[in-house]
């Protein structure tokens, strides 16, 4: 299978529930694959995946970029409550540091 959806983000679970491994792509959070072992599970859900990117692209639908191949800033915005942000910005000075980098830390835990 070559193309862009070999791009895609790809991950196997187990699920439990299921009692058999489920493969999924973060670019296509509605689609899964049930298999016996890990292996089938990838191997499902790729082939689900370039077959739904064969019919969007036939009906002039917009296909999903791929997670790896996009550009991203390192901003972000986040809204916390008033007594979080304060209680964060107390342990910055405290320690220091910028809250920018205070947060960036607790992100990368």
């Amino acid at each position: 299978m070559k193309g862009s959806s070999d791009r895609y983000t790809y991950r196997v679970a187990w699920s439990e529930e299921d009692r058999e491994y489920v493969g999924l792509c973060a670019e296509f959070p509605g689609l899964s694959w049930l298999a016996r072992t890990p292996e089938a599970s990838l191997r499902g859900i790729r082939k689900a995946v370039a077959s739904v990117v064969r019919d969007m692209i036939e009906s002039g639908e917009r296909v999903p970029v791929a997670i790896s191949t996009r550009r991203f800033s390192g901003k972000f915005i986040v809204r916390v409550p008033p007594e979080v942000h304060r209680r964060l910005v107390r342990e910055a000075c405290e320690s220091n540091v910028s809250l920018n980098r205070l947060v960036s830390a607790k992100l990368a835990e």
